[in-house]
């Protein structure tokens, strides 16, 4: 894609939507204690990525962007784009806060839990500035090893444990640590005496290393696995078989069975857009191609098609943007 080229990016409302959005409008009394409401503060609570709580007040008319600088300055966190405050629904599908639009228009019940988290994951770690960013990038990769969102082979949780080891316990010192120090250290999911006992054999070659040097090497080695930065939406093909999209840094990704089967990288897009639970993206001719092709794919409904297409855009919008920084 040329620089400055642009996907189109196209919603469809509802009949209703737009029925609603054209009708006579009619101006509704709010009731006094709706009125009170969206003025009372609320007390608003925010999982950090190392599992600590951040409490703040907030009420309806507030911006999420408040909140999100709030703990932004509460970690000393200065490139903060690559971040942002998701949250479960009732469905538990994770979404993300527009951080431009107040609260209310947001989220609907209460209590208001959140998650900061990384929403953008650099292709190149070393391409960040600040120490801070780095370690919370690696909080939120080991976070999603933890949790089965980021495979690893045996020797990949071996050595990334290792990193994390002499990161935040330092050098191996065995008067110290002992030969079970690294029983309550989580780096994996099932963790077992094995996989320790490979990840100590590991950590006794990074004597020396610095937190700072040893998160990059963490970082330098998490960035090269396959599922690293990929946010992934359950849907069907046009055959209806079950596949999972993943939406990163480079394009659009389709798997079938933990196999990924087709990659249209960004340049490749010309439009993405939804219809109720279909989501379409058109296709540049290929080198031998004459024409455009449009590829559909169904999702479980119209929220869960809206979502993947907000996160379509959202990240070929942010990482053109990053490229076009580096490159001016």
């Amino acid at each position: 894609m040329a620089e400055g080229d642009s996907i189109e990016q196209k919603s469809e409302a509802s009949t209703a939507e737009v029925a609603q959005e054209n009708g006579p409008k009619t101006k509704k009394r709010k009731p006094r204690s709706a009125t009170n409401l969206s003025s009372k503060d609320t007390n608003c609570k925010v999982i950090l990525l190392d599992g600590t709580e951040f409490e703040s007040q907030a009420n309806r008319r507030t911006k999420a962007g408040d909140l999100f600088d709030k703990i932004c300055d509460h970690l000393n966190l200065l490139e903060k784009d690559y971040f942002g405050l998701s949250y479960r629904d009732h469905e538990d599908s994770r979404n993300w806060l527009n951080l431009d639009k107040r609260m209310g228009k947001q989220i609907q019940n209460l209590p208001w839990i959140f998650n900061f988290e990384v929403k953008f994951y650099p292709p190149d770690p070393t391409q960040l500035q600040e120490d801070i960013t780095r370690y919370l990038l690696c909080l939120q990769i080991r976070n999603d090893i933890l949790s089965g969102r980021l495979p690893c082979s045996f020797v990949t949780h071996a050595m990334l444990g290792s990193y994390l080891a002499q990161s935040e316990l330092g050098d191996f010192e065995p008067e110290e640590h002992g030969s079970n120090y690294l029983s309550e250290f989580r780096f994996a999911p099932n963790q077992t005496h094995e996989l320790e006992e490979k990840v100590c054999e590991l950590h006794k070659q990074h004597r020396g290393q610095t937190s700072a040097e040893s998160e990059i090497q963490y970082l330098e080695n998490a960035r090269k696995l396959a599922m690293y930065g990929v946010d992934l939406h359950q849907a069907k093909d046009s055959a209806g078989v079950d596949i999972m999209m993943g939406v990163c840094a480079s394009g659009l990704l389709v798997y079938r069975d933990r196999l990924r089967i087709n990659r249209f990288a960004w340049p490749k897009i010309l439009k993405i857009s939804y219809k109720r639970n279909n989501f379409y993206i058109k296709i540049r001719p290929g080198e031998f191609e004459q024409y455009e092709s449009t590829i559909g794919f169904k999702l479980a409904n119209h929220k869960a098609a809206k979502r993947l297409w907000k996160t379509c855009v959202e990240h070929h919008t942010f990482f053109r943007y990053i490229l076009d920084m580096l490159y001016d």
